[in-house]
């Protein structure tokens, strides 16, 4: 198989992280093991000195990181919530402008929005690894995180294919798998798979908690798999779900109409076969998906005409970018 080829990035090019939890500190992690120098910030002093502790590069001062990756002209890589990111990019803009930024937040549109309105001069690719636990925190994180992940970067007619291919590069030096794909449907398709998981984990828990502590008691594997991403720190969730609202509502409103439609078919005709039958089929089609080789983007050169259209069709049928 050849995958798809792309000018590769500098290999020596340092790599600033402004976020050490979870996502960012597991990339911290897995980067220096794979020879990559790589520093990065974090506002905790607590998590800082564990990183310290760790061996890794950390500091507390926003200020002197974001000139550190200035003068080594850095690849910029924001992992807070997205409800942080608008400070962040006013200090990158006063002090590290020219460096390329890329992020790791779970939704795409309101980055690039909060990017073209807060630092529109600064080249930017957005990025989001599909990986994640319900902990959160320096403790939490995991070199191996990212491995054979699907990671997507943002990939629109304009965006610059050496400032593309250094993003991709970075998922790829992880471990992780590329799917390129442009922010609005990278949005549209985390609400369903994603987000909507968060709520109706939300709702089950709410549910099966109410119902007695007997019902606790005797929840076993579905309640727990069920619900696992509830367990998450409520405040990362919501700074998730509410700004991905417009497509978080489309499909909590499919979802609520499939429980009405099930909830009406049970009471009038005792049975639930539609939903049931429906959400068996869809998925083995994951469980197929999932569950096979990934299939590699070929005969693309990107930086070629037409080479972000070209990328986009090919990740739309499930295609990766192993470049």
């Amino acid at each position: 198989m050849t995958a798809a080829s792309a000018t590769p990035s500098a290999p020596n090019r340092p790599i600033c992280i402004l976020g050490l939890g979870l996502i960012g500190g597991s990339l911290m992690r897995a980067l220096q093991i794979d020879g990559h120098r790589v520093f990065g910030y974090n506002r905790s002093a607590e998590t800082v000195d564990a990183a310290i502790a760790s061996g890794h590069d950390a500091s507390t001062d926003l200020v002197s990181t974001l000139e550190r990756a200035a003068v080594d002209d850095a690849l910029l890589v924001l992992a807070t919530p997205v409800t942080t990111i608008d400070e962040l990019l006013t200090e990158v803009v006063a002090h590290a402008p020219n460096c390329l930024l890329t992020d790791v937040i779970s939704v795409k549109r309101a980055v690039a929005d909060a990017v073209a309105r807060h630092a529109p001069g600064v080249r930017y690719v957005g990025g989001h690894p599909m990986a994640g636990t319900s902990r959160s925190g320096w403790s939490a994180t995991d070199p191996d995180l990212f491995r054979d992940a699907m990671w997507m970067v943002s990939t629109e007619d304009g965006t610059d294919a050496n400032d593309w291919s250094a993003v991709a590069s970075l998922a790829r030096a992880v471990g992780a798998l590329v799917v390129p794909a442009a922010p609005d449907a990278h949005d549209r398709a985390v609400a369903a798979i994603s987000h909507l998981p968060h709520l109706t984990a939300a709702a089950t828990a709410a549910v099966g908690a109410g119902e007695s502590e007997l019902a606790l008691r005797l929840a076993a594997g579905s309640f727990r798999d069920g619900t696992r991403v509830a367990a998450t720190a409520p405040g990362l969730q919501r700074a998730m779900l509410e700004a991905n609202r417009i497509a978080l509502l489309n499909v909590l409103s499919e979802t609520i109409d499939r429980l009405l439609a099930a909830r009406d078919e049970l009471r009038d005709n005792g049975t639930v076969e539609i939903l049931v039958d429906n959400g068996h089929r869809s998925r083995l089609a994951y469980e197929a998906i999932a569950g096979s080789e990934p299939v590699p983007i070929t005969g693309v050169t990107v930086g070629e005409p037409g080479w972000a259209q070209q990328l986009r069709r090919q990740a739309h049928q499930a295609r990766v970018w192993l470049g």
